[in-house]
């Protein structure tokens, strides 16, 4: 397959799972605001967001002195100067689609296209201002619908494998900065921080963001805790959005992708699932969940270089 085919469709899958992604990113943030809150509280929550997606600096460019919900959901959802934002996304699988139409089956692209029309009738419409919460519902449902479809319909060459190791290297990422909000939020050995560590309807909020909260049901069959959360999310191997799952599905498609290029992008691959398998959750608590997180997400945009560099990139002359 051509680099550029596969640089096309790497893009198209990780830019869907993002804008997936940043929507339940937000979604936690919304559902936070229905708990009692002080405007400190309210205006650390915004920022957090930005910080976890490294948009405090653009954000700040754009809405000088803001601290504003409203200003803060422009930037994330309806700014196409914002790279990170959803519509972004949406505009970027759907150009990165249209480049390679030929490749998608025609229900992949048709599932593409509608997603990006209807967005921008949603957004034409209000829905932001009117029903945030709807429409990131929303946004889930489609991205969902539109890897079903991929899922559902493609032929299993590697065209289907570069959509797979788009997906899985972008909810990595996503999963763990989800997880890293609170954690980078609270203040270091601080009563307050403790508090919100501890708080329950916080944490029930994020496992329902990853579509996770009856899985924790099932595992645990107790309270929700901060300690277990971070273990089904960062160790557990059945839970589809976990740091795990997705390394796993990294490092099978990474095998069926294998080119006489892609050794040293599997060992690499290979030694950062190994770490993560093995990880024992009483030392990542000890050690401190942003500080492991940081360095997870460090490796993980490490790993996607070296897949695009295995993969993706012509060789110099």
């Amino acid at each position: 397959m051509l680099s550029r085919t596969a640089d096309h469709l790497f893009w198209m899958a990780r830019y869907m799972e993002r804008a997936e992604n940043t929507s339940r990113m937000l979604d936690i943030n919304s559902q936070g605001l229905l708990l009692p809150q002080t405007p400190e509280q309210e205006a650390r929550a915004q920022r957090s967001v930005l910080r976890i997606s490294e948009l405090e600096e653009s954000f700040a460019a754009r809405h000088p002195d803001s601290d504003s919900r409203a200003d803060m959901l422009d930037f994330m959802v309806a700014d196409a100067g914002n790279p990170s934002s959803i519509i972004a996304c949406l505009h970027a699988t759907r150009e990165n689609a249209r480049a390679v139409r030929g490749t998608l089956t025609t229900e992949g692209w048709e599932t593409i296209n509608f997603t990006w029309l209807e967005f921008n009738e949603r957004l034409a419409s209000g829905e932001l201002q009117r029903s945030p919460d709807t429409l990131f519902e929303w946004v889930k449902y489609r991205s969902n619908l539109c890897r079903g479809v991929m899922v559902g319909t493609a032929l299993r060459d590697d065209a289907f494998y570069f959509m797979q190791i788009g997906t899985y290297l972008e909810r990595a990422d996503n999963t763990a900065r989800i997880l890293d909000v609170r954690f980078a939020d609270a203040e270091p050995n601080s009563r307050e921080a403790a508090r919100q560590l501890e708080d329950f309807y916080y944490w029930t909020s994020i496992l329902s963001s990853v579509s996770a909260l009856e899985i924790y049901r099932k595992v645990y069959r107790d309270v929700v805790t901060p300690s277990r959360v971070v273990e089904l999310l960062i160790l557990n191997e059945a839970m589809p959005r976990s740091l795990l799952a997705s390394l796993d599905g990294v490092c099978e498609t990474l095998v069926k992708l294998r080119t006489g290029n892609s050794n040293e992008c599997e060992r690499f691959a290979g030694k950062l699932r190994a770490d993560v398998l093995y990880a024992d959750i009483r030392q990542i608590l000890e050690t401190g969940v942003h500080a492991y997180l940081t360095q997870f997400l460090k490796r993980v945009d490490e790993l996607g270089v070296r897949v695009m560099r295995a993969f993706l990139m012509l060789p110099l002359a």
